[in-house]
């Protein structure tokens, strides 16, 4: 496994916060970190190629059907937009 440094700077708070979690499960807080950010990525590309293949299927035809049952009512009291 090829392996790169990258000089992380944290707020205190977070690195206190991390450090007592690394500790409470027995790592290092290289280790934790490393697999906190693991989990991370691990979940955004599943997110990602979820609605990915999500929309594959789609259309502008089949945008347009949902757009097509949407009410032209106005917005409800305190949905509107304000006044710029």
């Amino acid at each position: 496994m090829n392996k790169a440094a990258y000089a992380l700077k944290l707020p205190q708070s977070l690195k206190t916060a991390a450090q007592r979690l690394a500790r409470e499960d027995g790592v290092s807080l290289n280790q934790w970190i490393t697999v906190a950010l693991a989990e991370k990525v691990g979940a955004v590309e599943t997110a990602a190629d979820f609605f990915k293949r999500r929309g594959s299927n789609a259309s502008p035809a089949d945008f347009q059907e949902i757009l097509n049952k949407v009410r032209s009512n106005p917005p409800a009291k305190g949905d509107d937009l304000p006044e710029w």
